[in-house]
């Protein structure tokens, strides 16, 4: 019987491991939602940056619409959805005449920071996707 016990605990044990586990290697896409959530994320992001008075005379020119689609793909992309395509121009070619200043990009931060809080997106996958954006920072700046 206590053979038993244990052998029926070990097996739990590795259960747990397993699911946790698997839990783990869902792409960052899944965690935070899928495609449908990402999008409400990026449209209140948006929202903020393009009212964001440190930052939103770089989108002036932009088709806003146009903006927020692409930047949709964009971090579908980067959090690894299934059927992500991006197919804009390289973050360097965007950004190329801007001449974003640091100071810009950490606003840029600031605003994406706040929209992951208010989502209540959890701290490994926040870091993850602030990662992602962290990755083109010198292709921005």
């Amino acid at each position: 019987m206590v053979k038993l016990r244990l052998v029926a605990t070990a097996v739990g044990v590795c259960t747990a491991f397993v699911f946790t586990a698997l839990a783990q290697d869902k792409p960052l896409c899944d965690r935070l939602g899928g495609p449908t959530a990402i999008s409400a994320g990026v449209d209140s992001f948006s929202g903020k940056a393009l009212k964001d008075e440190r930052i939103n005379k770089k989108f002036a020119k932009s088709d806003p619409n146009r903006l927020v689609t692409y930047l949709k793909h964009f971090v579908e992309l980067g959090s690894k959805c299934a059927a992500a395509k991006y197919e804009g121009r390289t973050m360097k070619a965007t950004h190329e005449n801007m001449g974003v200043t640091e100071g810009e990009f950490n606003a840029l931060v600031d605003d994406l920071t706040k929209t992951l809080d208010e989502f209540k997106v959890p701290a490994k996958e926040k870091g993850e996707l602030l990662a992602v954006l962290g990755s083109y920072k010198k292709d921005i700046v």
